[in-house]
């Protein structure tokens, strides 16, 4: 569990063998309605690629509305990646050439990024949402989600938010 995407830095991911992020796109790489992201994001994306860290956005979204954010920014993306089923993040994978231990996932939600990470077997970083509102279908999940988390603490008292991967 890490507060931002943008504290993950490529030299922690290359400890730990990572070559490539599978991100969630919405309230993760950027916020929901700020489909143009920032500086801070673009400014990251150039740190991994110069890293040799590939980047691929696997969001359930509509390929029109992850192609209208991502392709400034030109990352690759899985469009409709039915998370939390699997499907998105082994279509990445294949894409990559790379092996479920050589990709990492990154996401806002349980219900969705980390429950299709788990599912797939590929390790996972639970991000802090970039801001507090969502689309109205998220907050469905989020509002379960509250339930999960709790349970979640329950059982990991040691569970908190870090600032880094270390």
């Amino acid at each position: 569990m890490v507060s931002a995407i943008y504290n993950v830095s490529p030299q922690q991911l290359k400890r730990a063998g990572i070559k490539a992020i599978l991100t969630d796109l919405d309230n993760t790489l950027i916020a929901w309605n700020n489909p143009d992201g920032t500086p801070e994001l673009r400014q990251w994306i150039q740190t991994m690629h110069q890293n040799g860290i590939r980047i691929v956005v696997v969001s359930n979204n509509s390929a029109k509305r992850i192609s209208r954010a991502v392709s400034p920014l030109g990352l690759q993306f899985v469009s409709r990646s039915l998370k939390p089923l699997t499907r998105g993040i082994r279509q990445a994978q294949h894409d990559l050439g790379l092996t479920k231990d050589e990709v990492v996932m990154v996401g806002d939600q349980l219900m969705t990024d980390m429950w299709a990470a788990n599912n797939a077997h590929v390790r996972s970083i639970l991000v802090k949402p970039l801001i507090e509102t969502d689309k109205w279908d998220t907050q469905i999940n989020r509002f379960f989600e509250k339930f999960v988390m709790r349970r979640l603490h329950q059982q990991y008292p040691g569970m908190t938010w870090q600032e880094d991967l270390g």
